[in-house]
């Protein structure tokens, strides 16, 4: 199992989608990373050799990923809220942040529908 920023990355799957599985590296992000490398996306993560997988730490390694990146992201929208922005309101009332119509959708940032009384199955 090749570790990559503290995680496993999947052995079977193509080098380019592994990547993605390190929180804060996207497809795009992926795709850099192996061109700098000089690996092949085609390449399955069990067929690297260790250098080729130590080039990829190194270059990993520069990006703000995993910990710290969450850490970042949490510490924003404490910020947010702190300050009392419409935006951190938003959060702290768990609607959505970016304008979006809340009459009909925002389900996901809502949750499950509550009736008036609250008696509805």
């Amino acid at each position: 199992m090749a570790r990559i920023a503290g995680i496993d990355i999947p052995r079977d799957k193509r080098v380019v989608i592994s990547l993605t599985y390190v929180y804060g590296i996207g497809k795009t992000t992926a795709q850099q990373v192996l061109a700098e490398a000089g690996v092949s996306e085609e390449t399955r993560v069990r067929d690297l050799t260790e250098e080729e997988l130590t080039k990829i730490r190194e270059i990993v390694d520069r990006f703000k990923v995993e910990g710290d990146l969450r850490r970042e992201v949490s510490l924003n929208i404490k910020r947010l809220i702190e300050i009392g922005s419409y935006r951190g309101i938003r959060h702290r009332r768990g609607l959505p942040v970016r304008g979006q119509n809340t009459k009909n959708n925002s389900r996901t940032r809502k949750g499950p529908r509550r009736t008036v009384a609250n008696k509805k199955k």
